[in-house]
């Protein structure tokens, strides 16, 4: 097995940031991006999608952003159901279109699944001692993207 390098982790940084300029015109900004030591340091919001990957690659992409920045996406994309159903919905759409676009760049061999959705944190079978947190601000809002694949050999 093996780890993503800074190109491949680039990947994930550049999908977050052009879904919201591509949905809003304001693209996210990075604040930071690090190693978890699986203690818990990757922060957690109201609301978690997740993405498990398989196929040459095993793990896990997880975002997660509180309810004020989903429902303020929502507005900026003309949404008016703020339902907790809908927030769900919206975080796990996320979270897909992140994988998607990290599934364009590696090909066929990552396939992604359906999203999972919670409110909070959300279990997962990360494959990672340390996976990649990525954290990302979007207007008054912060929001975390944590990357748990490692490639299989």
């Amino acid at each position: 097995m093996s780890d993503l390098n800074e190109t491949e982790i680039k990947v994930f940084i550049d999908a977050v940031t052009n879904y919201f300029n591509q949905l809003t015109q304001e693209p996210a900004n990075v604040r930071g991006a690090f190693l978890d030591d699986n203690g818990g340091t990757a922060p957690v919001f109201d609301y978690s999608g997740q993405i498990a990957v398989s196929g040459q690659f095993r793990g896990t992409i997880t975002v997660s952003a509180p309810r004020a920045m989903i429902r303020h996406l929502l507005l900026a994309l003309n949404e008016s159901d703020q339902s907790d159903a809908n927030l769900r919905d919206t975080i796990g759409e996320l979270a897909n279109t992140l994988a998607g676009n990290a599934r364009k760049h590696f090909g066929g061999e990552m396939e992604i699944s359906v999203p999972r959705t919670a409110a909070g944190a959300i279990g997962g079978s990360g494959s990672r001692k340390r996976p990649y947190v990525i954290m990302v601000s979007w207007k008054t809002y912060s929001a975390s993207l944590v990357v748990d694949i490692e490639r299989l050999e």
